[in-house]
């Protein structure tokens, strides 16, 4: 058992000259790890998130270090079906085609379900559940014309998992689960695949920022490793399913996670 992360793997070409879209890629989550891990593996990335000055920080760093021909970017908010019509469209327009959809929008929070509001529970549902309904939706829309793609939603272990406080955030991820696996089975008529990774727990700024110090060490204990995930560790397992190396998998959520009961 280790606490030390393992060295960062080095790119092999994986996703060359593939055309990805990324939701909440700015920063250093997920989303962020994400398209650093599709350009280091060959494609071109339209990386978008809510937040337009720190997305414009993101890829003003990718085009510095990939290329401009290679980054794109627009700022989406995914409770917005129009924003999302227009990442879509902005993403085709720039590459003539579309061949991955990574879906990593989500919002969490803390609330015992007593004591949520209404306005607290339909937020994290819209932004978790909701939007990546509508990115798949549109994602699938354009593969479908395409006769290709594919598709990897971010879900969670607790999805599965009990937590106190997070009936709200458990709800939306089971609804990702259920979400990509339904739409596995539609789009695989025409080519396209559908799948969904479940972390557990990988440290970011923005986890750091709304979760207790306290209920961070817990979870971590949990962890087989005795560490949380990096974000780039999630990144690989995306990058494996959005390339050919998963190719006879759809409607699969593989747990990116070390925790134990």
């Amino acid at each position: 058992m280790t606490a030390a992360p393992p060295p960062y793997v080095p790119g092999h070409g994986l996703l060359r000259d593939r055309a990805v879209v990324i939701t909440a890629a700015a920063g250093a989550g997920i989303g962020g790890a994400v398209a650093r891990r599709c350009l280091e593996e060959g494609a071109r990335v339209v990386v978008s998130d809510a937040h337009e000055r720190r997305l414009a920080a993101s890829a003003a760093e990718l085009e510095k270090e990939f290329g401009a021909d290679r980054v794109g970017s627009l700022p989406c908010d995914v409770t917005a079906e129009d924003q999302v019509q227009a990442l879509y469209a902005h993403a085709l327009e720039r590459f003539g085609r579309i061949d991955v959809a990574v879906n990593n929008a989500g919002l969490g929070g803390t609330a015992d379900l007593a004591d949520m509001a209404d306005e607290q529970w339909s937020r994290v549902l819209d932004v978790t559940l909701n939007g990546t309904m509508r990115c798949t939706r549109a994602a699938l829309r354009i593969m479908r014309d395409q006769g290709a793609g594919v598709i990897v939603n971010n879900a969670s272990v607790i999805g599965w998992r009990a937590q106190k406080g997070q009936s709200h955030y458990a709800a939306a991820k089971a609804g990702v689960m259920a979400l990509t696996r339904c739409a596995a089975l539609e789009a695989a008529d025409f080519g396209v695949r559908v799948n969904a990774v479940s972390p557990s727990l990988a440290m970011h700024p923005h986890l750091v920022k709304v979760t207790s110090e306290d209920l961070l060490e817990e979870l971590t204990r949990r962890e087989a490793f005795g560490r949380y995930a990096e974000p780039w560790e999630v990144a690989n397992v995306i990058v494996f399913l959005a390339s050919d190396y998963s190719s006879y998998m759809t409607g699969e959520v593989v747990a990116v996670s070390s925790q134990h009961p």
